[in-house]
Order: C-alpha cells, then sequence, then structure tokens
C-alpha cells in the first residue's frame, strides 16, 4: 500500500465565474492542491486575459500563468439557459468564486450572500476592488490603479519618479487572500458543516501588505521616501556597479556586518570604528559618503570577484537578474522546480507552485484549457441530451472547442 498522501483538495469542486487574474490565480491555487477547477467564460472570447498578448507561442502568458489545471466552459451568462447551467453546477460544489464588475453577479444572483444563503455548506467569494460599500465600491478597479490608491506607487521608484511594481501586485494579493479565505472557510465547514461568505478586496489587500510604510507614516509622523533599490532607514543597502558591468546588491543590517564589510570587502579596516560610518544611524546619516565608499571598492572587482568576497564576509547578497536571468537560475534548477504544461499552443515550460508537500501526491501541474474545450462534457454530466446541447450551441449560448474548430490560440 502507497504512504502517499493524497493532494490537500482532492475531491473539492470549484466553480468560478472569473477573468483577468486575481479570481484566476486564486483558483489555480486551488487546482496546483487537487481541486477540480470549473472555470465560466464567455462564448465570444472567453476570459478577456486570453487576449492580453501572445508571447507564449501565441497565448496570452498572464493566461498560461493564472489558468493550468482548470476546466473551461464556456456559457453566456445573460442567456437564462446558460445562467441555469451555471447553477446547476454551483448546487453541486464545494466553493464558488466570482470577480465581475461591482454589482453583476447580484444581478445574475451569483453573489456569495445569496449563494451562501441557497446553498448553506458553499464557500462563497466575492472579489472586488474596492469592496461592496463605501464611495469606491462602484469605481473600475484595475490592478495599477489600485497600486495608486494603496500608496505602492508612491514608496516604489527614485526620489524624482514614482513607479509601479512590475508585476499585477493588487492582483496577487487580493487573489492569495482569496486562496487562503478559501482554506480557511473550508475548515471552519468541516467543523461546522456551514461554508459561507468570504470577501476579499484588492484596495484591502494592497493596503494590508503596505504595513510597514504605513505604520512609518501614521505613527512617525514622516512618509518612507523613495529610495530605488537602497533602503530607507538602512546603509548600505542598495545596488553596486562592478568592474563587468553587472549589478550587485548587498544589505548590511548591523554594525558587527559593517565591520566585516569594512574589513573583508572593502578592505578599508579603520572604517569600523569611523564615527561617520560605525553605526547604522551615521551611515544613514552619511549615506552618500556611504554609498561611495563602497561602490569604489566593488568597481574595481567583477561581479563573481564581488559576490565571492562578500559571501565570504557572511553580507547578504545578490546579483540584480533579468527575467532571462530568472528563467537559467541555478537554484531554482537545482532544487528541480521547473515542469512543463500542456496548452493549446503545445508544451510550456513552467514554475511548480511554492507550496511544497513532502511525501504528498506530486502536484498535477494540469493542462491550460482551450476556450469551451469541457463545455459539452460538462453538460453531459449534469444530465443533458446532445439535442438539448446542440441547441444551446446554435443559439450562442455555449461554445464547445472540440466542436466549434478546435482550441482557441487568441
Amino acid at each position: 500500500m502507497s504512504s502517499t498522501q493524497p493532494l490537500p483538495l482532492e475531491g473539492v469542486t470549484v466553480v468560478a465565474v472569473e477573468q483577468a487574474v486575481a479570481a484566476p490565480f486564486a483558483t489555480r491555487q486551488l487546482a496546483d492542491l487537487g481541486a477540480r477547477v470549473v472555470k465560466i467564460e464567455r462564448p465570444d472570447g472567453g476570459d478577456f486575459a486570453r487576449g492580453y498578448d501572445t508571447a507564449a507561442r501565441g497565448l496570452a502568458s498572464h493566461f498560461v500563468w493564472c489558468n493550468r489545471g482548470k476546466e473551461s466552459v464556456a456559457v453566456d451568462l445573460k442567456d437564462p439557459r446558460g445562467l441555469e447551467v451555471v447553477k446547476r453546477l454551483v448546487a453541486g460544489a464545494d466553493v464558488f468564486v466570482q470577480n465581475l464588475a461591482q454589482g453583476a453577479a447580484a444581478r445574475l444572483g451569483l453573489d456569495a450572500a445569496a449563494l451562501s444563503a441557497a446553498h448553506p455548506r458553499l464557500v462563497a467569494v466575492d472579489i472586488s476592488g474596492y469592496g461592496a460599500e463605501g464611495p469606491y465600491a462602484h469605481k473600475r478597479a484595475y490592478d495599477m490603479l489600485v497600486q495608486c490608491e494603496a500608496g505602492l506607487v508612491s514608496v516604489t521608484g527614485t526620489p524624482e519618479q514614482p513607479v509601479k511594481a512590475g508585476i499585477p501586485a493588487a492582483d496577487i494579493a487580493a487573489g492569495m487572500y482569496a486562496f487562503s479565505g478559501v482554506l480557511a472557510a473550508l475548515l471552519r465547514r468541516a467543523t461546522t458543516g456551514r461554508g459561507g461568505p468570504v470577501e476579499i478586496s484588492m484596495l484591502d489587500s494592497l493596503a494590508e501588505w503596505m504595513g510597514h510604510p504605513l505604520h512609518h507614516g501614521m505613527h512617525g509622523g514622516e512618509s518612507p521616501v523613495r529610495t530605488g533599490l537602497a533602503h530607507a532607514v538602512i546603509a548600505p543597502y542598495d545596488a553596486y556597479a562592478t568592474a563587468d558591468g553587472e549589478r550587485v546588491l548587498l544589505s548590511v543590517q548591523n554594525d558587527r556586518e559593517w565591520r566585516r564589510l569594512a574589513d573583508q570587502v572593502l578592505e578599508r579596516p579603520e572604517l569600523a570604528g569611523d564615527p561617520d560610518f560605525a553605526t547604522n544611524t551615521a551611515r544613514t546619516a552619511n549615506r552618500g559618503r556611504t554609498d561611495a565608499v563602497v561602490a569604489g571598492a566593488l568597481a574595481a572587482l567583477s561581479g563573481d570577484e564581488a559576490l565571492t568576497r562578500l559571501e565570504a564576509a557572511d553580507i547578504a547578497c545578490a546579483r540584480l537578474n533579468t527575467v532571462a536571468d530568472v528563467a537559467a537560475h541555478p537554484q531554482l534548477a537545482a532544487r528541480d522546480r521547473w515542469r512543463e504544461v500542456t496548452t493549446p499552443a503545445g508544451a510550456l515550460r513552467t514554475l511548480l507552485p511554492p507550496i511544497t508537500l513532502p511525501g504528498g501526491a506530486p502536484t498535477p501541474m494540469g493542462a491550460v484549457p482551450a476556450l469551451g474545450e469541457h463545455t459539452d462534457a460538462t453538460l453531459r454530466a449534469l444530465g443533458m441530451t446532445g439535442g438539448q446541447t446542440a441547441a444551446l450551441r446554435r443559439d450562442g449560448v455555449i461554445v464547445d472547442a472540440a466542436l466549434s474548430g478546435g482550441p482557441d490560440r487568441s
């Protein structure tokens, strides 16, 4: 008998009316843990993230990232027959997730409050930009806009130029809180028998991630300044150019580390006790001189030499990697973190999810679905006849990739 533990969410069914990043990212985490995720998409193009770009061999990179391991059912929710299909699916599900525009789910009867009342065991998740109430409830909420509203952009960038994060931080934050909220609600259901609603907003999620600068500003009286790659209250903590054009980051967290840096890396042991540099307070006050001393020493070394010297002195350091560098990162390769996932455009290389469960069944890494790929099979499982599904297809209420020209490659 195998001693391998089953996937934690094996046997859990999730129905998701989702688009873009936040909800799809949340439900992909559930699929990675073994849940069956049924993704409801519009027949006329599906999740609009399918059209963001064509970088992944003709597929959208966002969509490939957020939608592996799901079943795609393409159905028109504005048609009563299509809405009835989704409601039948929800009646047999454990979890429902939606991130439609504010108010749209309620008009369809698919909001968490309505579904929780009808199905007490269901965990029903509403993901919104700003929450269901308040003056911002009905504002459009895209990632960059929420990054600005949450203050992230105000602390990111250089003193001269604020910039947004290079990843959809608000979407990811909301997606991860939705994921953990589902797990918490399922755990509660195991003891109480009731699922209940879960509410997540992008603003709430990203505002929580702003904890350090928020508390610094509220309680310290001043908002943190933008410092590029530097740290607002620690020095030296920045990226420094080396002789071969690389940029090496280092971080000195305490005065003991500064003494090692001065002696073993900078080869200026006299700086260890110099009152202008001996304490972090002094180094921060004299940041320009501190950075100049460090930059001068590293500029004489190659990137490899600088990192070797820093590591020998036990100073925290890193390379400023490009995306291509990450794709070839030796640590990811050494830990066997890469897999291939099936897509309508062929096999694509992708990372394993960060959650590792030693001794458990392997992560399924299911295929990225074509639009409507599972519509016909899903409707058959609901007991619909071939004639009924043919009528829905004829009227444009559903789309099935296998019967409408093959996999979607938009």
